[in-house]
């Protein structure tokens, strides 16, 4: 499964499909937030969903030029509006950043400096009882862990590119080599 079977939530103004490429630019105040810290609940991103039915591994490679206080990119997986994980680039305190936010009511935010270049990077999300592993990678053949956590089961759940902007408008990214399938079945220390 792949771009051929998304949908949009939050559809920005300009987009297109080109292939296996999708090219987003972000619209402006756009994102994925529920009130920690804060105080707000923001559910206005952009987020290309396919449905996975059941446990799945999702993969995409992410091209994009940071530019702003938190301009981000990158993989959702979504129950509800309450229940979802969002994870990517983020540019945080002018430094592009791994990122990942867990909402289950509300939202959790994990960062870390990112070693390798940000403008060019793929993340892989897979859903397998109740537990979520994130991993990034570089190359797309290496995937180092990110993020282990448990995660809401459901029947179905919405996957796809997620890209925003809450400080301005005009991120430009490009997603590609995006696959949804059954889940990948490595072990946890099998970074391939």
């Amino acid at each position: 499964m792949g771009f051929e079977d998304g949908t949009w939530l939050n559809e920005p103004a300009s987009w297109r499909m080109a292939g296996d490429r999708l090219h987003v630019v972000t619209d402006e105040a756009t994102d994925f937030w529920r009130e920690t810290h804060y105080g707000f609940t923001r559910d206005t991103g952009h987020f290309f969903a396919v449905r996975a039915a059941g446990d799945f591994t999702a993969q995409v490679r992410v091209r994009a030029r940071y530019r702003d206080l938190y301009d981000q990119a990158g993989l959702m997986v979504r129950v509800s509006s309450s229940e979802w994980v969002k994870a990517g680039i983020e540019l945080s305190d002018g430094v592009p950043m791994i990122s990942s936010v867990l909402t289950l009511g509300r939202s959790d935010w994990a960062t870390a400096p990112y070693g390798h270049d940000a403008g060019d990077f793929w993340l892989r999300a897979t859903v397998v009882s109740g537990v979520l592993r994130l991993q990034v990678s570089s190359d797309g053949t290496h995937w180092p862990l990110m993020r282990l956590c448990p995660f809401p089961r459901a029947a179905s759940y919405s996957v796809g590119p997620m890209c925003c902007t809450p400080e301005r408008a005009g991120l430009s990214v490009d997603f590609s080599d995006f696959s949804v399938g059954a889940p990948a079945g490595k072990a946890l220390h099998d970074l391939s």
